[in-house]
């Protein structure tokens, strides 16, 4: 296909996709821009990054060929601003945090539709590989794109996950790739991909995958401090995990204008839950086992150059069984099984006033519901309307748009009392401007006011529930520069971005004691200020037609701090003006790709300052530093119209067992290879 018939076919897909579902699958000369409205077309550097209102980071696939990464939450470590829990090894659970808001402030987009957990009010990224990921792509308060379900503007940041879309070369009417992934501590991991034109407008994919561990990685059990000499060499034990995926997608693509996708996603996982290594104790033998499988579609048609309309459904179930066979009370074990079901449907609409005003209307309509086998579980049910109205206005100096959601909660329960109802009215406002016609340097700001919702662990959890719970407020505030050049043919691409932010958390959801102090309760009692600097680069070298050198980095520095109450005599004053649990005032992660005819080499590392495991800052609470240090090697290779990799990966180089969560090791230093074949 020539550049200008690629060049033409990928603006005709910006313009009738939503960048949430087909972001970047073309390639467009960096010679060239394109200006919509509601889509800026992005080229073959990450572009959308420096010209976004609000802080936007993008991995494509194949810079996350150099991150190091098997799982989403492995990648999303290298974004700025953002804190992962992890619990270690593969199975262990893994949160994200954006700008220290909670992870229950940060959705978890999938295919453009929102993933959901009113259990928890979190997604485990764990649960995500990165086999079969196009795109990830982390936006603080919201995308510049208005043209999208109304769920993705009532988050504080959005984490959203672009799968793979079926692309067939010329003549080409099937796609098949398989690869397998073997390492240390027992790691198998198969998948395979199948991609069928079936004619000019419909094509099908299917694609699976199993992944098995053990998990029995060594690490050092210190008995007491780190400093002292007794210490002992020990495996992880119960860390075994088994995960099962399959997912299958039916695309229309009628005409131009109109468009439609269908995917079915199932997922089964078992695995074990390590203990803390604490205590003289490695013993562990609770175990998790997890069911979700959810079906959605997404249908798009443009009417004329003015009117567009998309809509999208999904069913969703989830299921969730714990088992704790050594329990010590009267019963002997807990076994508790949950289940979660969701019914959503959205409709958006978008008017093109002028050539660079654009208006969208965007609502959505969910029902939730909740079931578990534990006496007296309230059942809750949970029905929620969005409504967005969004602008935005382009032109070449100046990016402005702004939005109000409108939430709409009621709730109710079989047992018990319940939450009741919500309303709440959520604005956004966002801004960048180009003072120089030639250079291209912004300025940026934005500004919104958000919640979240109490999840239902939250309200009717047993006796820590609390049904009289607020929504969990927070404001944030921006400000930023960016900047991006073409230097010269050595040096064809180079970008910076530095945020300052402001965010303040109100009606904060804490656990805290009753009165006999054996009895915790969820309270709206938090108050959290953050403050912090978020920087980032890219930089492409070209020394020769050969060989490439890409290089990236970013730098996090930020103060979160609890400001709930400043009387000493109380029990939040002992952690007033103090950083708040497990966040670092420094982190900071950087990469360095270097592809050439025969090989590909990558380095990449992640940083973490001192933290704290409690909210007072003192030294019995404080965790030390760390970093993590890999690289990897890979070939590629096309015999016979079959295209051939081999990719090997040293993990953690230095050997060291560091802890994100105290008294949860990371795995040392391990290996892992990839075999993997395209035809």
């Amino acid at each position: 296909m020539e550049k200008r018939t690629l060049a033409i076919f990928a603006v005709s897909c910006k313009l009738f996709l939503s960048t949430s579902l087909f972001a970047q699958q073309q390639r467009v000369d960096t010679a060239r821009t394109y200006f919509i409205p509601e889509i800026t077309v992005s080229d073959i550097y990450q572009t959308r990054e420096v010209r976004s209102t609000a802080p936007l980071q993008i991995f494509s696939k194949d810079a996350l060929k150099n991150l190091n990464a098997l799982q989403v939450s492995d990648a999303v470590k290298h974004f700025a601003g953002v804190t992962v829990k992890d619990y270690g090894g593969i199975g262990g659970l893994k949160t994200i945090s954006i700008r220290s808001l909670g992870a229950q402030h940060t959705a978890v987009g999938y295919d453009g539709i929102t993933l959901t957990d009113c259990q928890t009010g979190q997604i485990d990224l764990g649960r995500f590989s990165l086999d079969n990921v196009d795109q990830l792509s982390l936006s603080n308060g919201q995308s510049d794109n208005i043209f999208q379900p109304a769920r993705f503007f009532a988050s504080a940041g959005i984490l959203n996950i672009q799968t793979l879309t079926p692309r067939f070369e010329d003549g080409k009417h099937t796609n098949i790739s398989a690869s397998f992934k073997t390492g240390s501590w027992g790691l198998v991991n198969p998948s395979l991909l199948l991609e069928q034109r079936i004619s000019r407008k419909w094509t099908v994919s299917a694609n699976g995958e199993w992944m098995s561990s053990d998990g029995h990685y060594p690490y050092t059990l210190y008995y007491g401090n780190e400093e002292g000499d007794l210490s002992s060499r020990e495996k992880r034990k119960n860390t075994d995990v088994q995960t099962f995926r399959a997912e299958a997608g039916l695309y229309g693509n009628f005409s131009d204008k109109e468009q439609w996708r269908l995917k079915a996603y199932y997922f089964q996982s078992s695995r074990g839950l390590p203990n803390a290594t604490t205590f003289y104790y490695t013993h562990s033998s609770q175990r998790l086992w997890d069911k979700n499988t959810f079906i959605q579609s997404q249908y798009k048609k443009e009417f004329n150059r003015q009117w567009v309309f998309q809509t999208s459904a999904k069913w969703n179930w989830s299921y969730q069984r714990y088992l704790d066979p050594d329990y010590k009370g009267s019963t002997g074990e807990i076994e508790n099984s949950y289940y979660q079901q969701e019914y959503y449907l959205s409709g958006s609409v978008l008017y093109r006033l002028l050539n660079n005003l654009s208006f969208s209307l965007s609502s959505d309509g969910s029902i939730n519901t909740m079931n578990a086998n534990l006496n007296d579980f309230a059942h809750p049910t949970r029905y929620s309307w969005l409504t967005a109205f969004a602008g935005k206005y382009v032109n070449n100096w100046l990016t402005l748009s702004a939005s109000a959601l409108a939430t709409v909660i009621y709730e109710q329960t079989d047992k018990g009392g319940s939450a009741g109802n919500h309303r709440k009215l959520s604005p956004y406002v966002s801004a960048s401007f180009k003072p120089f016609d030639k250079e291209e340097f912004r300025i940026r700001i934005f500004y919104k006011d958000i919640f979240r919702l109490p999840s239902f662990n939250d309200l009717y959890y047993g006796e820590t529930g609390n049904n009289k719970l607020k929504p969990e407020n927070a404001r944030q505030y921006n400000i930023g520069l960016t900047y991006s050049k073409d230097v010269c043919p050595f040096l064809p691409y180079l970008s910076a971005t530095v945020d300052a932010y402001y965010n303040k958390i109100t009606d904060k959801i804490i656990a805290y004691p009753t009165k006999n102090l054996a009895v915790w309760s969820m309270r709206n009692l938090g108050s959290v200020e953050i403050k912090g600097i978020d920087v980032t680069g890219n930089v492409s070298l070209q020394p020769c037609e050969k060989l490439r050198i890409n290089l990236s980095g970013n730098y996090t520095y930020q103060r979160a701090l609890d400001v709930t109450n400043s009387d000493p005599a109380s029990e939040e004053g002992r952690t007033y003006k103090h950083q708040i649990a497990y966040t670092p005032r420094v982190s900071g992660s950087g990469q360095v790709g270097i592809e050439t005819s025969w090989v590909n080499l990558s380095y990449s590392f992640l940083f973490s300052g001192k933290r704290y495991t409690q909210g007072e800052n003192i030294t019995e609470n404080r965790m030390e530093s760390y970093s993590d240090h890999s690289i990897s090697v890979g070939k590629e290779l096309t015999i016979r119209k079959i295209n051939t990799s081999i990719h090997i990966e040293v993990l953690n180089i230095a050997n060291n067992n560091y802890e994100i969560i105290k008294n949860f090791p990371m795995p040392g230093r391990s290996v892992r290879a990839t075999f993997s074949i395209k035809y």
